[in-house]
């Protein structure tokens, strides 16, 4: 008979090996981003999946109590009774799904990265990607190609070390968590070395994503470079520098790369002045007669795209002065509406837009009560991070698919467990400690 006294023993090795495995699977998580949809999903359901196990090993169930899992339930439960509603089997497949989603974010906040090593070697490994992906941006822009041959898009955008062009996104995605507490802390320091290198790094990193020529991403970047200086007095008389440069570079664009300047700019400004008929534009449309036309109860996981060819009409507006609404059936298709909000309200109607906001209110409020920009910056980059990723007035992907799935939520759970007082107090600086030394 086994004595009583190997059953906790055993329970611990065992609590340990699912930490280990999930740690593991963590540390993956970015570089699957970078090249594997389906394994970066993959390793996010193996982690929701063992932190479930890991709870249910500890009797340790405090995290259900986090304030912002209530919304999530809440929106979790409308995807469901939407998608059962439509009738539509990939639909509520898609609805059990999805709490995997938040489950990610839960662990991260509550198991994985509540050590501060494990943050820190999360930032190390973004850092690292960070630089792989300017420096295979750089070999395009100045060789023609990046090392696996493929020459930019052709529209000109540098793809990086993808084929296709999102270097754009996936350096935003990089840039606030793993480079910009380097740079903060550099410009904190009294040595020139360090203060020198902070420069080059923050330089380097603008100035690639204006070559990248991705648009959404640019205004994004500085969307967040200005919380920073809003938050950080001391990176004001930076940003301000690096907005100089940033638009003396662009004003070059036509000599050092016109067909970023097309895109960039021209194409930009002329997708603007005639927004309501650019593509953009008709989407936006077609999506909003979908949420007027069902409010309530949306039209389930992937409503969108399974809907956009269904003819919608209203009058419901007309009640207080606009005209009728009818969707775009012909030009105003695609799997999804690019917009994270749009999505959502298709999905799971204004309930379900009211929820998700109010979990995302949660996030943010506990990463605003903790912000200390001097003694954490790499918590108040997280922050800045998840303002921009989440901010309402973008084009997005979808919000759903993986790798941007991966990102948001993954960020999420990073913020929290960096918000949280006891984590918080472990560490003043998540940057790599190679980066401390110089």
């Amino acid at each position: 008979m086994t004595p009583a006294s190997s059953v906790p023993h055993s329970s611990g090795r065992l609590a340990a090996a699912l930490t280990l495995c999930g740690t593991g699977c963590t540390f993956l998580l970015p570089l699957l981003f970078f090249y594997s949809r389906a394994l970066s999903d993959v390793a996010a359901t193996v982690i929701a999946c063992l932190f479930l196990l890991y709870s249910a090993l500890q009797k340790d169930w405090q995290w259900i109590r986090k304030d912002w899992l209530r919304p999530a339930a809440v929106f979790c439960g409308l995807c469901l009774i939407s998608s059962l509603y439509i009738g539509q089997k990939g639909a509520w497949v898609q609805a059990l799904c999805l709490p995997r989603l938040f489950l990610l974010t839960a662990a991260m906040e509550s198991w994985i990265l509540v050590p501060a090593s494990r943050r820190k070697t999360l930032a190390s490994i973004l850092f690292v990607l960070a630089l792989w992906l300017i420096g295979q941006c750089w070999k395009q822009y100045l060789t023609g190609t990046n090392l696996l041959g493929y020459p930019p898009a052709d529209d000109g955008a540098l793809t990086g070390p993808f084929v296709k062009p999102r270097a754009g996104f996936t350096l935003l995605m990089l840039f606030f968590p793993a480079l910009m507490p380097v740079v903060l802390r550099a410009f904190y320091t009294k040595r020139l070395r360090p203060w020198v290198g902070g420069v080059v790094l923050l330089v380097l990193s603008v100035t690639t994503m204006v070559l990248i020529g991705q648009r959404m991403s640019n205004v994004l970047l500085l969307f967040g470079l200005m919380l920073t200086a809003l938050m950080i007095p001391r990176f004001r008389v930076p940003f301000a520098f690096v907005l100089a440069g940033g638009a003396g570079l662009v004003a070059s664009l036509p000599d050092i790369s016109p067909r970023t300047y097309a895109k960039l700019v021209l194409k930009f400004s002329n997708q603007l002045h005639h927004f309501t008929q650019s593509d953009y534009g008709k989407l936006y449309r077609t999506a909003v007669t979908m949420i007027v036309s069902h409010p309530w109860i949306g039209l389930g996981m992937d409503g969108f795209r399974n809907f956009c060819h269904t003819p919608f009409h209203t009058n419901a507006l007309t009640a207080i002065g606009l005209p009728p609404l009818d969707s775009d059936t012909a030009q105003g298709c695609n799997i999804h509406p690019h917009n994270y909000y749009l999505q959502i309200a298709t999905t799971a109607g204004l309930p379900g837009l009211v929820a998700f906001a109010w979990m995302i209110f949660c996030w943010l409020r506990t990463g605003l009560r903790a912000l200390a920009p001097v003694r954490n910056p790499q918590q108040a980059m997280l922050f800045v991070m998840c303002c921009v990723v989440l901010w309402p007035v973008a084009s997005t992907s979808a919000l759903f698919s993986f790798p941007t799935a991966g990102w948001v939520f993954l960020f999420a759970g990073w913020l929290l467990a960096a918000s949280e007082p006891s984590n918080s107090s472990q560490q003043s600086s998540a940057a790599p400690s190679v980066f401390k030394k110089i």
